[in-house]
């Protein structure tokens, strides 16, 4: 199968460097993946650099933790989406969740997938799935579904928990074709990705696609 169009090819390392965002998307293009996803910092150069091409430029919000306050994490999107992000990937408050306070929980993704959608732009929320139980897993996929968010995505990728094909097909259990679904965290082969998309994911999030995707 052509694996190209499910791939979000990252690079968030704390150092990156202009040229190496420059070498991601031309990487991207190259095998035609469908994203590079890349820090907020370099959204503008990354938007102007590859204008001319159908690779979408997403980046993060309130990453890797998740416990910026709301208005700051709308902050971050107005700015990303201005500089020319076409899609935002949004960390959860895991604090808020274990905390009970659903309210906040549910007011916060909502209003970040309003600022999103408000600008048609996509939005995917980061659930850190191996922090959640499962009872906090079916309230916030709820939550998501509700708010009408674009995806729901497994982790940041930052814990060193790797999304194994069962945990994608409980979620696609959960949501059914209501939202779709990126898997992310330790993806680092074709046979990884094959298997995701299997089980249900609609996007592959990985900084390793270049060594398994062939052009």
């Amino acid at each position: 199968m052509n694996i190209g169009p499910y791939i979000d090819y990252a690079m968030l390392k704390p150092d990156s460097l202009q040229k190496d965002i420059e070498q991601l998307g031309k990487k991207a293009i190259e095998k035609s993946f469908k994203a590079i996803c890349i820090p907020p910092y370099f959204v503008d150069f990354a938007s102007n650099a590859f204008a001319n091409s159908t690779l979408k430029i997403a980046t993060v919000v309130g990453f890797p933790l998740g416990y910026s306050t709301t208005p700051v994490k709308i902050e971050e999107i107005k700015k990303a989406l201005t500089d020319g992000a076409h899609e935002i990937d949004a960390v959860i408050n895991i604090c808020a969740v274990k905390s009970g306070n659903w309210n906040y929980v549910a007011n916060e993704i909502d209003s970040m997938v309003t600022a999103c959608h408000m600008r048609g732009k996509v939005i995917k929320i980061i659930l850190e799935t191996h922090l959640l139980t499962t009872e906090e897993l079916s309230r916030l996929v709820d939550i998501c579904i509700t708010a009408k968010a674009d995806f729901i995505k497994t982790s940041t990728g930052f814990h060193g928990h790797k999304t194994s094909p069962e945990l994608i097909s409980q979620l696609k259990t959960m949501v059914g074709n209501s939202i779709k679904i990126k898997a992310s965290g330790g993806i680092r082969t074709l046979n990884d990705s094959l298997k995701l998309i299997e089980a249900g994911a609609d996007r592959i999030g990985s900084s390793s696609a270049h060594t398994f995707v062939k052009s």
